[in-house]
């Protein structure tokens, strides 16, 4: 009853953090909805844990075998594919001998309507950044300016300090907790998050410069 009482109390800081509350980013739908409440919004917010924790670990070992043991992509993918078909090879031979059936392996295709979506589909993301990328330099929307410029220069200080399989891996574990923490503690985090939104553009309009002063009028 008590574990019921927590979780009640969840659900009605979580609706009326929703209902009265501007959230991170602008989010307007529920966590889960916004990460397109499919199988990839399961795993990051740890509906499924079997498989977000496999993922996890899986991850976590690759970074290890390639950062600690230095091992190589190239040998790593040839001594994978070399166990796999030798346990299949194996597999395949000695069922007989064992009474058990043969594995039986799908017929996997990509057909090329599938193709032509996939095409399609990074040819739009694609163009959306160039055109994004050209309207914020043609434009004087400073705010989007100014963090598009910081968060480069916010990458370009964390990959000084990572190898680049280290900071993958750092984002892989950021994008895999993060959704849910934030679920989590949903009020606090964006009670946070307007503060310093607010407390930002505040300094930013102090700045003595024309175009912010008339993007302040605007």
């Amino acid at each position: 009853m008590g574990d019921q009482a927590v979780q009640d109390n969840i659900v009605a800081v979580a609706e009326q953090s929703v209902s009265g509350r501007r959230h991170l980013f602008g989010r307007r739908k529920p966590l889960h909805d916004a990460l397109g409440s499919g199988k990839a919004a399961d795993i990051l917010l740890w509906r499924q844990k079997q498989m977000s924790g496999a993922i996890f670990v899986s991850a976590t070992v690759i970074w290890l075998l390639f950062e600690w043991i230095d091992y190589h992509l190239l040998p790593f993918l040839c001594h994978f594919l070399i166990l796999a078909l030798a346990i299949l090879f194996l597999w395949s031979n000695l069922s007989s001998f064992v009474n058990k059936s043969p594995p039986k392996f799908p017929d996997i295709r990509l057909s090329r309507e599938m193709c032509e979506c996939i095409a399609i589909l990074l040819e739009d993301q694609i163009n959306e950044g160039c055109l994004y990328l050209r309207d914020m330099t043609t434009r004087r929307d400073i705010k989007s300016f100014l963090s598009v410029i910081f968060t480069l220069w916010l990458v370009s200080v964390i990959g000084g300090c990572f190898e680049f399989l280290t900071l993958v891996y750092i984002l892989f574990v950021v994008l895999l907790t993060a959704p849910l923490l934030y679920e989590r503690n949903e009020s606090l985090v964006d009670a946070y998050g307007e503060k310093a939104g607010n407390e930002i553009m505040e300094a930013l309009h102090k700045l003595p410069l024309p175009f912010l002063k008339n993007n302040k009028q605007h």
